[in-house]
Formats: structure tokens, sequence, C-alpha cells
């Protein structure tokens, strides 16, 4: 059976760039961690108040959307836990 070629290494490897170890006293904003839980409980109570009065409130003129507002609470939420230390 006849062999594969073998593979020539490449000795010129970059030099590894090092990365400088995180602050250990970074915090986070004393406002944080309240705005974030806010927002997702407005957020939840949004879509529960839109499925407990059969789509009629809490804005009854956008019908639907009133999930994506509900959601887009939520999001925000998710994007300032991601912030948290």
């Amino acid at each position: 059976m006849p062999e594969s070629r073998k593979r020539k290494k490449k000795k010129d490897r970059p030099a590894a760039v090092e990365i400088a170890p995180l602050d250990e006293s970074v915090e986070s904003p004393k406002w944080l961690v309240p705005v974030m839980l806010s927002a997702f409980l407005i957020g939840l109570a949004w879509i529960v108040v839109f499925y407990m009065t059969e789509t009629s409130f809490p804005i009854p003129g956008i019908g639907a959307w009133n999930m994506l507002v509900g959601f887009g609470f939520i999001g925000v939420g998710f994007t300032l836990a991601t912030r948290w230390r």
C-alpha cells in the first residue's frame, strides 16, 4: 500500500499574544441589578397580563405586538445580565 506524503512543519510560529488578566476589583454599578430585575419582571408581567386579558391589554391598539414589547423588556434584562459582575 502506498504511503501518503509527510507534511513539512513550519518552524516559524508567531509569538503568542499575552492577555492581560481582568482586574478583580471591577464591580457592577449599583443601579444595574435593580434595573435588570425590573426589566425581567416587567416583561414577564406584560406577557402574563396579555394572556390573562385574552389579548386585550396592556395596550389594546397593538394586538399581538404586545408579546414583542414583553419580550423586549426581557431582552433588555438579559443584556444587562451580561454586564453584571
